[in-house]
């Protein structure tokens, strides 16, 4: 009689790419923007595809055996670099790493060059994080490699969009007719425009709160609703999610004071028995504990802040695998 195969010798079923039923084409991933809501989609069925890895004995499959995967970030990172270099590590894929700190960035060396140089030594894709919005769009016009945006001024952040609606889908089993709320620092982030856009593709309705100094009302234009009480707003949404205050980007004090703040948008448990039973709560990391969330709201059973990273592993190696194939 055959022995059933080990979880390590599995062979991981193939993607959707593979299929025949819808052809990815782009070389690059830069921002959800560009993308339509079939492509968003496409990821994620994607990403479910490579979730199984992750519980596998032996964590890899060969999707990016003989491959290079350059992390080049410009700007600090740890969660999203780390998962980058996990998702590449698991595919096969061989991975330079590269911080601006101590590189010829700081004697002086541009972006273009910086990045050209690295990819003549035989890079396949780069995973690029940059404090300059528009940097991942304008390599991506200079190099042959492919380029995935990993996080560009205060622009996009795609993957963290992407993760953040695979964890919404895989928790409420759509997007299209759910209100989500996007409360916090909304002027700084690039995480908030992301899921803006990625969202209302894919049929959901968006509303953004947080203080008037951190809501420029042109956000309205991107088609969300824009609200200043997260109380009023709380027993109507499906998902709430919660974003850090970005202090390191401010020029000026944007709100009286910490303790003001927490007070006025901070969930803590009064404002979750306000809430729909099942409602999600989310948050992209780093954690203001006690500030955007008390510890009972992040650590309880509403919170899927562990669920989206762990998702964060296969919707990155989707779309590393994805750009891998592309061709324009």
């Amino acid at each position: 009689m055959a022995k059933k195969a080990s979880s390590s010798t599995r062979k991981t079923k193939p993607p959707p790419a593979e299929s025949g039923a819808f052809l990815w084409t782009r070389k690059d991933l830069v921002g959800l923007d560009e993308l339509s809501a079939e492509e968003i989609v496409h990821i994620l069925d994607t990403a479910e595809t490579f979730k199984e890895v992750s519980t596998r004995s032996i964590k890899k499959v060969p999707a990016l055996r003989g491959k290079v995967v350059a992390l080049m970030f410009f700007e600090d990172s740890t969660r999203t670099r780390m998962s980058f270099e996990l998702a590449a590590s698991r595919l096969s894929a061989d991975v330079l790493l590269f911080t601006s700190r101590g590189s010829s960035v700081t004697k002086g060396e541009t972006t273009i060059d910086t990045v050209r140089n690295v990819e003549a030594m035989g890079v396949d894709i780069f995973v690029i994080r940059h404090g300059q919005s528009g940097a991942p769009h304008m390599l991506a016009r200079k190099v042959a490699a492919s380029i995935i945006n990993a996080g560009d001024g205060q622009h996009e952040h795609p993957t963290q969009a992407l993760l953040d609606v695979f964890t919404i889908r895989q928790r409420l089993g759509r997007l299209a007719g759910l209100k989500i709320a996007v409360v916090g620092d909304i002027a700084h982030s690039r995480v908030a425009r992301s899921n803006i856009i990625g969202l209302r593709k894919l049929g959901a309705e968006v509303v953004v709160v947080g203080p008037p100094t951190l809501v420029p009302s042109a956000i309205r234009a991107m088609g969300c609703e824009i609200s200043h009480s997260l109380d009023d707003i709380l027993p109507q949404v499906d998902v709430i999610n919660m974003l850090r205050v970005q202090f390191e980007r401010f020029s000026s004090n944007l709100f009286p004071s910490v303790r003001e703040y927490s007070r006025l948008y901070g969930m803590n448990a009064d404002r979750l028995a306000s809430c729909r039973k099942d409602v999600l709560i989310m948050h992209p990391g780093p954690i203001n504990r006690g500030m955007e969330l008390t510890s009972e709201v992040a650590d309880g059973p509403n919170s899927c802040i562990l669920q989206q990273v762990t998702n964060g592993l296969a919707v990155r190696m989707a779309v590393l695998y994805l750009v891998s194939r592309g061709r324009t």
